[in-house]
C-alpha cells in the first residue's frame, strides 16, 4: 500500500451524497481537500449546499464551478486549490439516475459523465498525480450472467447511464496505458445512508412511511440489490487511492443483497409502521438483480464492509426523520 499522509485531495462532486462524506473523512484523517461542485438541478441544489456546509472549513477549499468551465491543469497544479498541488483526485462528479438517462437527456450524461471525465484525465496527464480514483457504478454490468458478479465479467449495461459510466472506466484505462495516469475505477453497488439523494429508493420509502403516505415500487419488489452503507463505500474509496494498483477496476459492495420487499419489512420494524405500497410496472434500464463479488477488493484493497443493513437503515431513518422535523419546525 502507498503512504497516504497529509495529502492534498481534489474531490469532484463534493456537495453530493458520497462526495460530502468522503471529504469529511479525508479531513478527519488530516488531509487537505479542495472540493468542486456545480450544483446541477437533478435534485435540489439547496440540499447539496447543506452538505457542503456540514464539511469542516479547516483545510477545506470549496469551488462552485463546472469542471468543463474550469482551468483544470491550474486547479491540479495548485493555482486554484489553495496554492498546493493536488496529490489525489477523487472523481465523483456525475449526472446520476438510470431512469432519467433516456432520450434527449442523454446529452447531459455525455457532457457531465463522459466529456467531463475525459477533460479531467487530460489535465491529469499534464500534472503528475499519485492516484486518480474514478467513481463508477454497478450499472455497468446490466443484467449480469452470474451472481455474485466479478470484475472480469464483460459489462453489458442496459441503461444510457450505465453506458456513460462504463465509458468513463474505459477512458481511465486508456489514460493509464497511454499516459500513465495512475487510475483506479470503483464500481459502487447501491450506496445508502444519511444524506442519500431524495430520488433514491430508501429515502423515498422512509419519507413516505413517516408521513403515512402511499408510495410506488417499480416491479414486484422481489428484485435484489447489493446495498452498501456510505461509510463502507468511503472506506473503500480511500483504499482505492492507497493501493499500489493502477489501471484496475474494483467492486465495492456491502454484503447486504436482499429484495426490496425485505427492505420494507426492515423499515417497518425500525419505524414501527406499515408500508403503504403500490406496485407498478418495472422501468426500462432497471436491472433485476445486483450482487458484488468483492474478493478482489478484499485481496488488493483490504476492503471489508462492516455495516449490517438494519444498522445502516436505522442511521438513514434517524437522519431523515431529523431533517423532516427541522423542515416542519420552520
Amino acid at each position: 500500500m502507498e503512504t497516504f499522509k497529509s495529502a492534498h485531495c481534489l474531490v469532484t462532486g463534493v456537495a453530493g451524497f458520497v462526495g460530502s462524506h468522503l471529504a469529511e473523512k479525508l479531513l478527519a484523517q488530516g488531509h487537505s481537500v479542495t472540493g468542486i461542485d456545480c450544483f446541477t438541478d437533478y435534485y435540489s441544489p439547496s440540499l447539496k449546499r447543506q452538505n457542503v456546509e456540514r464539511i469542516g472549513q479547516e483545510r477545506f477549499n470549496f469551488l462552485s464551478a463546472d469542471l468543463l468551465e474550469t482551468d483544470l491543469p491550474g486547479l491540479l497544479a495548485g493555482e486554484k486549490s489553495g496554492g498546493r498541488k493536488v496529490d489525489y483526485v477523487f472523481h465523483l462528479a456525475a449526472q446520476a439516475g438510470v431512469r432519467a438517462s433516456w432520450g434527449k437527456s442523454f446529452e447531459i450524461y455525455t457532457r457531465n459523465n463522459i466529456l467531463a471525465t475525459q477533460t479531467l484525465l487530460e489535465a491529469a496527464r499534464k500534472v503528475p498525480l499519485t492516484k486518480f480514483v474514478y467513481a463508477s457504478s454497478s450499472s455497468v454490468y446490466g443484467d449480469a450472467e452470474t451472481y455474485p458478479t466479478a470484475e472480469d465479467l464483460t459489462p453489458h449495461p442496459i441503461s444510457p447511464y450505465g453506458v456513460s459510466k462504463l465509458a468513463g472506466e474505459h477512458l481511465c484505462i486508456l489514460y493509464w496505458r497511454n499516459y500513465k495516469v495512475p487510475t483506479v475505477a470503483l464500481r459502487y453497488f447501491t450506496v445508502y445512508g444519511p444524506r442519500q439523494r431524495p430520488d433514491m429508493g430508501f429515502n423515498k420509502f422512509i419519507r413516505a412511511m413517516v408521513d403515512g403516505s402511499e408510495f410506488e415500487i417499480y416491479g414486484d419488489g422481489e428484485q435484489t440489490r447489493d446495498f452498501t452503507f456510505v461509510e463502507d463505500a468511503v472506506q473503500g474509496t480511500i483504499a482505492g487511492a492507497m493501493t499500489e494498483a493502477k489501471g484496475e477496476v474494483f467492486n465495492l459492495g456491502g454484503g447486504s443483497r436482499v429484495t426490496v420487499n425485505e427492505v420494507l419489512r426492515v423499515l417497518e420494524s425500525i419505524l414501527n409502521t406499515r408500508a403503504k405500497v403500490k406496485y407498478i410496472e418495472a422501468q426500462k434500464g432497471d436491472v433485476r438483480h445486483t450482487a458484488a463479488d468483492i474478493r478482489k477488493a478484499q485481496r488488493m484493497l483490504n476492503y471489508q464492509p462492516h455495516t449490517p443493513l438494519k444498522q445502516g437503515l436505522a442511521q438513514e431513518a434517524a437522519w431523515l426523520q431529523g431533517t423532516m422535523a427541522a423542515v416542519q419546525g420552520r
